[in-house]
């Protein structure tokens, strides 16, 4: 089966390569300039970090605008870090930021540091595992995480690593079902949010394991969180729309083949009200400022809302 993340960022290039000149022009410098002299990329403040560096690069790649100089300092910035003691999250970011610059550029940065990819990230992946079957968000969780269980199985499959005990996987994300329609992060949660239920079903996807009636039940679910914005909200507690849940949901709902059953008109406006003249995204209606994560969600959304049914080739309707 072929790794989510790598069928996602394919699926997007195409809508995106679909997009006018200038906007793809415009944020591609913007994310550009955003790279440190270290070949990393920062949040909003603070120096380079994993997490952000990974966004950058994913959406230089998205509008085919990583180069040879962006991604041979980004390769070195990660190279540089492979050898640390690094939170499950910086890793993983690691492990995609890896895959895009070797993909662009054929910098491999695992090789180059004398490790084996799939074995390095089995590894440390694993160490999150817990006994109900997913994995957990930091080494002294007790309790695994919906979205760090599609991070450890997408960041697994991306890089052939062994994917073992599915059965488990997937009874851990049925348990997170909840009767909205929708998952939770944890097992306390009782109302599901948005992006969890995203999380859910790339699992479910990549086990196999989804089946038409939670297809349909997650399609109503995601298409009900949109707001008269035209955005999609985090959950039902959330009263305004923004551009990660907006992301996430237009994605999950193309997988599912559910985008008809949103208002793609309001939220292209919701997307574009976001995009800004001097290039990057802001979070929300409510944010006042642009990086490089978000700008990641503009681009992906507005990849996504070009043509729905042709660029980005996805079905329509439930």
């Amino acid at each position: 089966m072929a790794s989510y993340l790598a069928e996602l960022m394919s699926r997007l290039a195409a809508g995106a390569a679909r997009l006018p000149e200038d906007l793809r022009q415009r944020h591609a410098a913007f994310l550009a300039s955003a790279q440190n002299a270290d070949g990393g990329f920062a949040g909003r403040q603070g120096a380079s970090d994993l997490y952000y560096t990974s966004f950058a690069l994913r959406g230089l790649a998205l509008l085919g605008a990583l180069d040879e100089g962006v991604a041979g300092r980004a390769q070195r910035f990660l190279r540089d870090r492979l050898d640390r003691a690094l939170p499950g999250i910086e890793f993983l970011s690691l492990v995609f930021g890896a895959v895009l610059v070797e993909a662009a550029r054929g910098l491999d940065v695992f090789a180059d540091a004398g490790a084996d990819r799939a074995q390095t990230t089995a590894l440390l992946v694993d160490r999150y595992l817990r006994d109900d079957g997913g994995y957990a968000k930091t080494s002294g969780s007790p309790t695994s995480s919906t979205y760090h269980t599609f991070l450890a199985v997408a960041c697994k499959r991306l890089v052939g690593a062994p994917l073992a005990e599915t059965d488990r996987i997937v009874a851990l994300i049925q348990s997170r079902r909840r009767e909205d329609g929708g998952f939770v992060e944890i097992p306390q949660m009782r109302d599901s949010g948005t992006n969890p239920t995203c999380a859910a079903v790339a699992v479910l996807r990549q086990c196999g394991a989804l089946d038409e009636a939670t297809r349909r039940r997650c399609v109503r679910f995601l298409a009900e969180a949109q707001t008269a914005e035209g955005g999609l909200r985090a959950n039902r507690r959330v009263p305004v729309a923004d551009l990660l849940s907006t992301f996430t949901g237009l994605a999950t709902l193309a997988d599912l083949g559910g985008l008809a059953a949103v208002d793609l008109r309001a939220a292209r406006r919701f997307v574009d009200s976001l995009n800004q003249p001097s290039g990057g995204y802001r979070g929300g209606v409510w944010d006042d400022a642009t990086d490089v994560e978000y700008t990641f969600y503009g681009l992906g959304s507005h990849a996504l809302l070009v043509d729905p049914a042709e660029a980005a080739g996805f079905p329509r309707g439930i």
